[in-house]
This record gives C-alpha cells, structure tokens and sequence, in this order.
C-alpha cells in the first residue's frame, strides 16, 4: 500500500511497506544492540567491582566499576561527530550495519576478557577500551534508526512508527534483565568467575539476527533525491553548528531526562542491592523486567497520542512526572516491601518515562533538516546523555558513607528532568509540520 503526496504537500511519496520494514529493523536493531549495553550495566553494578577491582574496598570496588559505565559517554560525542557526518553523507543504512558490527565484536570480546587477578591492570584498561567502542557504537544507533523511519514515515504518524526504535532498546532492557537473571542466581564464586561471561558471549547469536533484519533496508526517498541531486552538505556537522545551534543546546538539554533511566537501570540497582539496604538482586531485576514490559505498551500508545496532540504536551508531561516518581520509587525501596518496589518501579519507568522515550526520536528529529538531521540528533542526544552515563557514578558519590541516603540522588534526577522540561518548553511543535519543511525558518 503506498500513499502519494502532492507538490503542494508534505514531502514525497511513502511506501507503507518500507516504512513497516524500517520500523521492525529499527526495533529488533535498538532492542538487540541495547541487549548488549544493559548487559554491561547489570554487570557493572553486580559483577564488574569484584572482578577487575578486587583490590579495591566493595564501596570503592562498585564505583570504579559504575565509572567504566560512564566512560562509553565519553566516547558517544566524539562518535556522534564522526558517525554523524558520515551518517548525513554515505546514508543512514550503512551506519546502521556498521554500530551493529561495532557494538557486537565489543560486547563478545568483553565476555572473553581474563579477570584482574591473571593480568593485572591491563584488565580494567582493556575493559575501559571495549566500553569505548560501545559507546561509539551507540552513538550512532539511535540516530540513524530515528532518521531512516522518520523519513520512511507517512505525515501524521511519524511519532507513531519513530518510537518503535525506543521501544526496541526497551525490549532489550528485558531481554538482557532475563539473561542476566538466569546467571545472577548462580553461586557467588561461579558468577564471578565464568556466569557473568555468558550473556557476553551470546551477543554474537543477536548480532548476526539483528544484521539479517538490517541488510534489507532501504534509504528515504527523501535522502537519495538530496544525493542524486547534489545537495548533500559537504560538512554537515559544521552546517549544522551554522544553522541549527540553538536546536542542538535544545537537544542537550531535552535528553538530560535519561539521566533517570541510567539512575534506574544502574545506581538503582547497584544502591539497592548493597548490604546497607539489603534489597536481593532478583527481586530488583524482575521489578524492572515488569516495568519494562509495561512500557512496551505504553510507548507506542503516547506516541499515538504525540502524533494527535503534538509532541510538546506529551514529553513534558512524561518528564514532569520523571522528577516526582523518583522519589516514590526510591521510598519504595527504603521501604523493602517488594509490593511497593514493584509499583514504584512501574509507575517511573513503565509510565513516567515512557513518555519521553516515546516521543524524543520524532520530537528531536523534527528539530532538524534532512541534510543535518543524523548529525544533530547524534551530536545533541550523545552530549546530552554524558551527564546520564556519569549519573550512577555521581549518584554513588554524593550518597556518602552512609550508603542509604538516597535523597540526594531523587533530587539530583528531579532537577535533571526538570530542565529537559523547561528546553522542551521553548521547542517549535512539529507534529503538524511536512516533512519537507522541517528544520526551516518560521516564515
């Protein structure tokens, strides 16, 4: 079935069936790529402090390990830069094959990396190294999902079918939480020593189904025509400091509600599961498993709502309500009562931040040209999401000795969500907007 556009219109004419295959690609890719990186976080905040910084106190141990979480977001600006560039120049496709690559040959060399105590300190050096790799990786996945199904979609729907590449990284949220259950069960003296490695290694099954979904797809009619026609920008990351500056701080800004997925998904964890707070750490990774599972519903449900009320109301909304739940999910865990756990976690993950995650891969992306449009989500999501990687590890250090207190934290993620609010605030709503004149002055 295809849809045809008038000149008059809104952009070229849509095939529905790219856009459905662009869709499900985006998906399966995001869910098994972020499969491979929320393997990492588990492991970072389980597995990681023992195994290459056993010579370290537990506390010392766990916030070494969180920081080598947080040096992938070193690397995401440097590789939205590259990736960027070549993403708005060769095609949206071809990096889309490469992060997947990337990402994969790091994650299964992680599995098979000797612990601390066989090399020394080239063990956290060369895991340091690998992390470094996956942050480049993902420093282009996201925005080239985005940007291929954005400009394969049809008008009014566009939120609907972009937010299918944040509901993949969900689903790989709870593939990689299942597979890290099976091993988190394991003796202590197996977990360390060979459990840990095996949802490493299996990254080389999802790797190879992501790439059999990937190799099929087509690039936007919209993005060939620039090609064929010369208009592709030379150095579109300095166009895109030229034109779109103000959009790109924006961007920043927006994505610094993800620093309440990484104080979820990994401080979260690591906090609650201490000995000081005494939480088990099956009981934290179902909570999120259910939370997650939820959300794989919510998101496309927002998304339809974005594409009928617009972006901004949506996302906001989602974000405000980021920096309220915070506390009631870490109440909950001070409470240990499991039922509360559960509903803490459902309500800021499986709702709150569905919204956001929903909406950001149009609402951004609808920010920018076709010509800058891979470069400016990857350049201001990547810069944005620096302050969520080192968050766990900010999060970590500001709870201090006592190891319970974690209002600070609540407040620190509070205040994060609620300046994404405030740049959202001042965004231009696209939701009615051709895709032809995304990106270009108010007239």
């Amino acid at each position: 079935m295809t849809t045809t556009i008038d000149a008059t219109g809104t952009g070229p004419r849509t095939d529905l069936q790219k856009v459905k295959r662009a869709a499900t690609a985006a998906f399966l890719g995001s869910m098994l790529e972020y499969y491979e990186f929320y393997i990492y976080a588990s492991a970072a905040a389980l597995v990681f402090g023992k195994v290459f910084f056993p010579s370290s106190s537990a506390a010392t141990g766990t916030l070494l390990s969180l920081a080598t979480f947080g040096v992938a977001y070193i690397a995401r600006p440097i590789g939205a830069v590259l990736l960027g560039h070549l993403g708005d120049r060769v095609g949206r496709k071809k990096i889309m094959l490469f992060t997947l690559g990337l990402m994969g040959t790091a994650t299964f060399l992680i599995g098979c990396l000797p612990e601390y105590k066989h090399i020394g300190i080239w063990a956290p050096i060369l895991l340091v190294c690998l992390r470094v790799c996956q942050g480049i990786s993902a420093a282009g996945e996201q925005s080239g999902a985005n940007s291929l199904t954005l400009e394969h979609s049809p008008e009014h729907r566009r939120a609907f079918f972009t937010s299918w590449t944040l509901t993949g990284t969900q689903a790989g949220f709870i593939l990689a939480t299942l597979v890290f259950l099976s091993v988190a069960t394991l003796p202590e003296d197996q977990l360390l020593s060979w459990g840990w490695r095996l949802p490493f290694l299996a990254s080389a099954i999802v790797v190879f189904a992501a790439y059999i979904a990937r190799r099929k797809l087509e690039e936007p009619e919209v993005f060939t025509e620039n090609r064929e026609n010369g208009e592709l920008e030379r150095f579109p990351v300095a166009t895109l400091l030229r034109t779109h500056a103000t959009d790109v701080l924006r961007v920043i800004l927006c994505a610094f509600q993800s620093v309440g997925g990484t104080i979820f998904a990994v401080f979260g964890l690591a906090f609650a599961t201490s000995a000081e707070v005494g939480i088990s750490r099956p009981t934290m990774l179902w909570s999120a498993v259910v939370a997650n599972v939820v959300a794989l519903f919510m998101q496309p449900s927002l998304a339809v709502l974005a594409d009928r009320i617009g972006r901004k109301p949506v996302f906001i909304s989602g974000v405000v309500g980021l920096a309220l739940s915070i506390f009631l999910y870490f109440w909950a865990i001070s409470t240990a009562n499991v039922v509360l756990i559960f509903a803490g976690a459902i309500v800021f993950t499986g709702i709150c931040y569905s919204a956001p995650n929903a909406i950001f891969p149009s609402f951004y992306a609808e920010m920018f040209n076709t010509k800058v449009r891979f470069s400016g989500m990857a350049l201001g999501t990547q810069i944005g999401f620096a302050f969520a990687g080192f968050a766990p590890t900010i999060a970590w250090t500001i709870v201090g000795d006592s190891r319970t207190n974690w209002i600070p934290v609540a407040v620190l993620v509070a205040v994060a969500c609620l300046i994404s609010a405030a740049a959202a605030s001042t965004a231009r709503e696209t939701y009615k907007t051709p895709l032809a004149q995304l990106g270009k002055p108010i007239a």
